[in-house]
């Protein structure tokens, strides 16, 4: 396993010392922004990590490794590159052995995560159960992730353009802990909140610490969704981004779009639909995550 890890000297230094490490994922370079801001934005929540006192550990397949924690000229060659593979569980064997560039999704970054011994992850929203689920099966391979792979993930709940009903009854079926940070229901990613509840709230970052530790040594596998809600001032009306979604899906249908294509061109069009508001929201709740995921990383580090 070690042959396929490759990490950098920030992070070496950071295990060294026994700092507390955030994981990033590299989608959300590669897929989820236009250049620059994709480049410019992963610079910054990775610069939030270090001003809150952990170090960031952003991740993607390169020559046939894993970097864990990636160099200013790696990030910028990622954010420029073209046929970037998204990876995912699935994909991670075949993109190593074949040294493809892959952007690492939040399955694929939990996986190598744990593979380096970090136990917390931030990203903008997890995958989840797609509307029409029940006809196409298409269920992200993110949530079989979270069922069996240790690491927290802080995100600003799933992504508006699921079925959010659908993926908290597959979270409660894996038997994973959905948790609001100061908040009782759950986040729909460019909105505060949905008309769903979460299991728990937690108001700190030392009390989802104490959960997590308690979960893991209990010998519970797998992680937990931790729910922060979009800052108030960059989040969307809530009727303004459902009528844009639902007419994105509505064009996705109507152009047969499937599989892992659908996330990519739903979040392309409602940023066409939305004027770029929604690109602004999405960097700002990213930002947002990695100040919470900072925290609650330094509190797991000091209750190990």
């Amino acid at each position: 396993m070690e042959k396929y890890l490759s990490f950098s000297q920030e992070v070496i230094e950071a295990k060294e010392k026994g700092l507390a490490i955030v994981a990033l994922e590299s989608t959300i370079i590669s897929h989820g922004m236009p250049y620059p801001q994709n480049v410019q934005t992963a610079r910054e929540v990775e610069q939030i990590i270090r001003d809150k006192g952990a170090v960031p550990a952003t991740i993607a397949l390169i020559d046939g490794k894993i970097k864990i924690g990636l160099t200013d000229e790696e990030l910028e060659m990622f954010g420029n590159a073209r046929d970037v593979a998204k990876a995912s569980r699935r994909d991670l064997a075949f993109l190593l052995s074949t040294k493809k560039l892959g952007a690492t999704t939040v399955a694929a970054t939990m996986i190598a995560a744990e593979l380096a011994g970090i136990e917390l992850f931030v990203t903008g929203g997890i995958g989840g159960v797609h509307r029409g689920a029940e006809h196409t099966m298409d269920i992200s391979a993110d949530l079989e992730e979270l069922a069996q792979t240790n690491v927290a993930v802080v995100c600003a709940g799933a992504k508006s353009i699921l079925d959010l009903g659908l993926t908290l009854e597959y979270l409660e079926t894996k038997g994973v802990p959905v948790v609001g940070f100061g908040t009782d229901k759950l986040p729909a990613f460019y909105t505060r909140e949905s008309k769903f509840n979460v299991n728990f709230q937690i108001n700190t970052a030392r009390e989802v610490a104490d959960m997590m530790r308690a979960k893991w040594e209990l010998g519970l596998q797998g992680g937990a969704v931790i729910a922060n809600p979009i800052p108030e001032e960059d989040a969307l009306d809530a009727n303004f981004i459902n009528g844009i979604i639902e007419q994105a899906l509505k064009e996705a249908d109507e152009k047969g779009i499937q599989g892992k294509e659908v996330t990519p061109f739903l979040l392309g069009k409602v940023k066409e639909l939305t004027e770029g508001k929604s690109l602004e929201a999405n960097i700002a709740l990213v930002k947002n995550n990695a100040k919470i995921g900072a925290e609650i990383a330094i509190a797991l580090n000091k209750n190990k």
